[in-house]
């Protein structure tokens, strides 16, 4: 059975076999077979350079997504995950994660990429269709709104079913959520090839309302298709990752719509193209785009050079063997700022020009004998991008020249499964499926 498949599997297998196996959950969710263990090296002793491993959360085991709140004296960390919500203390000692309160949802699937209102002191998990024994074909999906005003007593505040829920993001400063993935459902057009946006308006946390009409249609040359990501730039351009490549929408302000040329308000349900589009088939063959990173606004020096505005995005794929496993994409957003990415047919695409890429393939730390070596998420501080590699484990590349990104630290523990790592303040926090939570920290 090909490696990709891993990610495609029922919720139920996957909650029974990750801990254990430190096996990646990739997001196609086409079908439910039984997952194959990534081959391992006997005995690896791993490989770690120019990084300190300073702490781990062991308790964390079935980590998929960490984030963090700000309660002024108080530094607080939540991690979601196959267990549900747990919250940790770091003000004193954040290398050494304070296990205070957490909400038990076991079997909960999958909770990438999971966010917080900041303010309101809320975190949203998305449930995927797999959650809990279930599949892609019939399976519920929906938010669970968490209220995390006592980090000691974090509470279900609301649950709202939706017809997407791999990953649920904010936008519009948290006042909505736009929720996407993963394979289309059998009740859900014959055409689609995975489920787009469903826009949820949270301004009452307490009683969330879904707009029953989908977003984001027509992604991938002109077809619906899976949306797997959202990730918000600093300037609140809403940068939409799936299969077809990554497409900027404003969600607020006033802004000439590219498509009609009439000028109007953006809003969440109805948002205005910024920029964006297909990424080269040279660059990511599948396509299929997990997430991306927008220097813009107070992060415009994040990872940005010589003034081009870029487009840093995660392909995830798996195929036999490490050489077209899914690799980190830097493009230029050159020449997309029309409407370009919407206008974009199979007859006549639309590529946005490719910069460069980065492959743990046959890097310096890596596993030889793994074949489960796509990108995952990353994230970016100044010219640093420390970006997970399931069982490649936590990369650290200098993007100071995006045509030709460097490897300047790993850590790859002999049974890393790494899907997520988080800058915040000197350490770096990884979501490791297996290991639960590592706090690194580089050393040069």
């Amino acid at each position: 059975m090909r490696t990709w498949l891993r990610s495609c599997f029922a919720a139920v297998t996957v909650s029974a076999t990750l801990v254990a196996t430190g096996l990646p959950a990739a997001a196609c969710g086409e079908d439910d077979k039984p997952a194959v263990p990534a081959a391992r090296t006997l005995g690896d002793p791993g490989a770690v350079k120019n990084v300190k491993a300073v702490g781990n959360v062991p308790d964390a085991a079935g980590a998929i997504s960490i984030n963090f709140l700000d309660y002024g004296r108080r530094d607080v960390m939540v991690v979601s995950g196959e267990f549900g919500l747990k919250v940790y203390d770091l003000t004193k000692n954040p290398a050494a994660p304070k296990l205070v309160g957490q909400v038990s949802l076991p079997g909960l699937w999958e909770t990438e990429d999971t966010e917080v209102d900041q303010n309101r002191k809320l975190v949203f998990l998305s449930r995927d269709p797999r959650a809990y024994g279930g599949t892609t074909h019939t399976g519920e999906s929906g938010i669970y709104v968490v209220d995390v005003a006592k980090p000691e007593a974090p509470a279900i505040l609301s649950y709202v079913q939706v017809p997407a829920g791999h990953t649920t993001s904010c936008v519009d400063g948290c006042r909505y959520l736009w929720t996407g993935g993963p394979a289309k459902a059998d009740n859900q057009p014959a055409d689609w090839g995975g489920r787009p946006i469903w826009v949820t308006d949270i301004r009452d946390p307490k009683h969330p309302k879904v707009n029953p009409e989908p977003i984001e249609l027509a992604r991938n040359d002109g077809k619906t298709d899976y949306v797997h990501d959202v990730q918000v730039d600093a300037d609140g351009v809403a940068w939409v990752s799936g299969r077809g490549g990554v497409r900027g929408y404003w969600t607020s302000g006033i802004h000439r719509d590219p498509l009609s040329g009439k000028i109007r308000r953006a809003t969440a349900h109805e948002p205005i193209p910024y920029a964006g589009g297909g990424i080269a088939e040279t660059a990511a063959p599948s396509r299929f785009m997990h997430n991306s990173f927008h220097p813009a606004g107070h992060r415009i020096g994040d990872g940005a050079w010589r003034g081009q505005d870029l487009i840093y995005a995660t392909e995830e794929n798996f195929v036999d063997g490490c050489a077209g496993d899914g690799v980190l994409t830097i493009s230029s957003l050159k020449g997309s700022y029309h409407g370009e990415g919407w206008r974009s047919t199979p007859s006549q695409p639309f590529r946005l020009q490719s910069v460069g890429t980065w492959s743990v393939n046959g890097q310096e730390g890596s596993d030889p004998a793994s074949d489960d070596c796509s990108a995952h998420y990353f994230d970016v501080r100044g010219k640093i991008l420390v970006q997970s590699f399931y069982a490649q484990g936590t990369r650290f590349l200098d993007v100071s020249d995006p045509t030709n990104p460097r490897q300047i630290a790993y850590y790859r523990p002999a049974d890393a499964s790494a899907w997520a790592p988080y800058w915040h303040g000197k350490y770096v926090y990884v979501a490791d499926n297996t290991r639960g939570v590592d706090v690194l920290q580089l050393t040069k």
